[in-house]
């Protein structure tokens, strides 16, 4: 066996979210490192993490996405090895199962001689797609919010140790987190199948970290919208709108009709995201919910932000409980 034999390629696809008549689908093309996200200790730990980051990617390859009832759509990655389909397709609504999810297989559009490729060049995913029964949508940052990370703290090393040295099925998720979402999702009638969206900062390499993570402590399964990983020393040009942002964004033009409920914590930027979008479109936002945080100035700040904010009804709680209470009042559970 060669020491430099290359890894097996495959498909990452990204739980994403569409409509009857149109397809949001992401993903990524590359090596498959071969991650054991159920192995323990502290070195094995620290490769997962190298791993995770160190990817080798499939750049400029052309794929084909699949539909259950046999179209075909054609993409090609981009130099970071991400894809995206973002279009109209007609007639979706007969490949959507009882649970709201549309299938796919998605391919490698050549066969590689030299390379093996893993699960035989099918990989699959799926698709959210909004109910009609669905209320309202409920659109949720993910670090400090549902799960303790600790981007507040100096250095950022609390980020480091929970993120490198814990296990995703061994990560504590805050309390009454995930009873709440359900609720959420179930609404006042508790059969509204309202969307969840867990959309964070945090890079496309966590993705399956985060995915572990949702499933093992029973949150409402739904898309998870990440960012793409930026090398801190590039320069690089600064996007004008952070991605959680732009994708908040597109989220609520992909369903126009439906109102939203926005998640976060007052420790980050969600505070000045969200005012920004409810500014921008006061009818389609419910409420507000930032869960504190522990550090005095930033709370500070966010409570001078929201002191005499009307837009739409804004709460900073302490606990999933409060919010709970609110969310009885205002009729969404």
């Amino acid at each position: 066996m060669s020491l430099f034999k290359k890894d097996p390629i495959q498909i990452i696809t990204f739980r994403s979210y569409g409509t009857p008549n149109h397809l949001y689908v992401k993903g990524r093309a590359l090596e498959d490192e071969n991650i054991d996200l159920s192995k323990k200790g502290f070195f094995n730990l620290l490769w997962n993490t190298y791993k995770r980051f160190e990817t080798d990617l499939i750049t400029d390859e052309n794929l084909i996405l699949t539909l259950s009832d046999g179209r075909k759509i054609e993409i090609t990655t981009d130099n970071q090895g991400y894809f995206l389909i973002d279009q109209s397709i007609d007639n979706l609504l007969p490949l959507i199962d009882e649970n709201g999810c549309l299938h796919y297989e998605i391919s490698f559009a050549e066969i590689f001689s030299k390379r093996r490729i893993q699960s035989d060049n099918k990989f699959k995913g799926e698709v959210f797609i909004s109910s009609k029964t669905a209320k309202f949508g409920v659109i949720s940052d993910v670090d400090d919010t549902i799960l303790h990370t600790g981007l507040t703290s100096r250095f950022k090393w609390q980020v480091v140790k929970n993120t490198i040295f814990k296990r995703a099925e061994k990560r504590v998720p805050l309390k009454g987190a995930a009873e709440f979402y359900e609720m959420l999702k179930n609404g006042k009638t508790t059969n509204e199948c309202n969307p969840i969206f867990y959309v964070s900062h945090g890079p496309w390499n966590l993705y399956r970290y985060l995915e572990v993570f949702l499933e093992k402590n029973n949150f409402p399964k739904g898309p998870i919208l990440l960012r793409d990983f930026v090398n801190p020393f590039a320069k690089k040009y600064k996007p004008e709108k952070p991605q959680k942002q732009k994708e908040i964004i597109n989220i609520l033009k992909t369903y126009p009709k439906l109102p939203f409920i926005l998640i976060g914590d007052s420790g980050e930027h969600d505070p000045d995201i969200y005012i920004e979008i409810a500014e921008a479109h006061p009818e389609r936002i419910l409420a507000i919910y930032l869960r504190n945080v522990k550090h005095e100035r930033k709370m500070i700040r966010v409570k001078g932000l929201f002191e005499k904010y009307e837009t739409v009804p804004v709460l900073l709680v302490k606990d999933s409980e409060a919010a709970i209470a609110h969310a009885k009042s205002m009729g969404f559970i």
